[in-house]
This record gives C-alpha cells, sequence and structure tokens, in this order.
C-alpha cells in the first residue's frame, strides 16, 4: 500500500464513479483553507450558468473587499472588474479580495453568500463541510473533510466542464502585476489540469489536485502537510499510484 507520510490526511478518487481508491482519514475534520474557494467559485458557476450573470458582468469593488488580507488579486477600491477577471484572480492568484467582491456582488453581503455556500455544501451532500466565509481564512466553526472537497470537485468538473478550464491556467497579469498559478502540479504533471492549493498555519499546506490520462480521471486531496513542496510530492505519489493499480 501507498505511504503518504507527507501529508497526514490524503484521499484519491476516481472521477467517474466516485470510488474512493486510497482514504487516509478522508471523513477528518480539517480547516480547509483556501481549498474552500472551490464552493465560492460553484455559486459564481452556477450564477453564470442561470444566466444571472456572464464573463463581463462588472463586479463593483467594496472597501471590505479591497482591506481583505493574505493572498491578493490587487483589485483597486471602487473600481469594477469583469468576471472573467475576478474568476482567473480567484483560481490561479487565490485572490481573497476577489472572492470578496464576488461575494457581495452576488449575495448582497459576504454573510449571505455564505449561506449560499452551505445550501449548496448540503445539496451535494458535504455533510462534514461548514463555511463561514468565502476566502478560507481561519474563522471559528469553519470545516470540511478530505472526501468533501473531492466531491465537491467532482461536481464541479462534471457540471461546469468549459469553465473548469481556467483551472489549468499557469499565469495570470491584472494590473500589470503577473502572478503564477500557485498548483506547481501544473508544470510538474502534462496530465494535471487543476484544482486548488491552501495553506494556513492551522491548515499546513493542502492541495485538491485532477489529473487526466486516457479516459480515466483522478481527484486527489491532500491536507496537513508540513511544506509546500510536500504537499506537491504527495499529490504527485498519490496521482501515480491510482493511475498504476486501478483502472
Amino acid at each position: 500500500m501507498i505511504q503518504i507520510m507527507m501529508s497526514k490526511i490524503a484521499v484519491i478518487m476516481d472521477f467517474d464513479t466516485e470510488n474512493i481508491l486510497y482514504d487516509k482519514d478522508a471523513n477528518s475534520r480539517i480547516y480547509p483553507a483556501s481549498m474552500s474557494k472551490l464552493m465560492t467559485l460553484y455559486v459564481l458557476f452556477e450564477e453564470i450558468s442561470s444566466g444571472n450573470v456572464n464573463m463581463d458582468t462588472e463586479f463593483l469593488v467594496s472597501e471590505k473587499a479591497w482591506r481583505k488580507g493574505g493572498s491578493k488579486m490587487f483589485v483597486e477600491i471602487d473600481s469594477y472588474v469583469k468576471v472573467k477577471d475576478l474568476l482567473k484572480g480567484i483560481i490561479v492568484q487565490s485572490g481573497n479580495d476577489a472572492s470578496v467582491a464576488l461575494a457581495e456582488y452576488v449575495g448582497g453581503t459576504e454573510r449571505d453568500f455564505v449561506d449560499l455556500m452551505n445550501a449548496y455544501a448540503g445539496s451535494l451532500n458535504m455533510n462534514n463541510t461548514i463555511f463561514q466565509n468565502s476566502t478560507g481564512l481561519p474563522a471559528e466553526n469553519h470545516f470540511s473533510s478530505a472526501k468533501d472537497l473531492a466531491k465537491l470537485t467532482s461536481h464541479l468538473i462534471t457540471k461546469f466542464p468549459e469553465i473548469y478550464s481556467y483551472y489549468k491556467e499557469k499565469q495570470f497579469t491584472f494590473n500589470e502585476i503577473k502572478q503564477l498559478n500557485r498548483n506547481k502540479l501544473l508544470w510538474r504533471d502534462d496530465s494535471s489540469d487543476g484544482v486548488k492549493t491552501g495553506h494556513t498555519k492551522a491548515a499546513g499546506y493542502c492541495l485538491v489536485g485532477s489529473a487526466k490520462r486516457g479516459d480515466m480521471r483522478l481527484i486527489t486531496v491532500v491536507a496537513g502537510s508540513d511544506s509546500d513542496n510536500n504537499r506537491f510530492m504527495a499529490s504527485q505519489r498519490l496521482l501515480e499510484y491510482g493511475f498504476r493499480f486501478f483502472a
């Protein structure tokens, strides 16, 4: 059996069947950090799919969004930013400022947007997940599990395949600031096409990954790694194990 010593929690899910191929405490509660933004964008994708917004819709950046700490897209206060730019700013740059701007436009307030996040989590049977904000920044009673995040990713890819393609973009420049995608698997594995990193002191280094080889797609989640490099090493080992030993 594979040994993933560089991550406290890990899971491999087969995309087509949602069967769990490897489980290391996959149902344990974790701090999802910026992996929470998968649900932030799931809500946005639903809004796009329903016709409520489109890629050229412009969202106003509030002072709250502009001041939000952590990773940034570097939007400017009181500016209007197109959905397609906010989307890339969240996927590539993990922008907390972009996440709040999105949440406030779609939900009216970030709190009301979070209610949408939790409603969708319930509809997807993510029974071990509660969100308290749109960014994944530390908050009391904000948690998920590796299995729930893999399930969310599976639904995201299934329901929004065209928009999901943004997750494999390696860089994005906004306001003349170029930032690289934090998911190093995009450079290390040609079959990888997503998905989302996360890191806080409490969460450790985390990653939701996805790769497709031939007709088989695998989704992996690692959480609690002790370094940036180890989360990618653990994810690579999971993918190699899954593609080698399962069909």
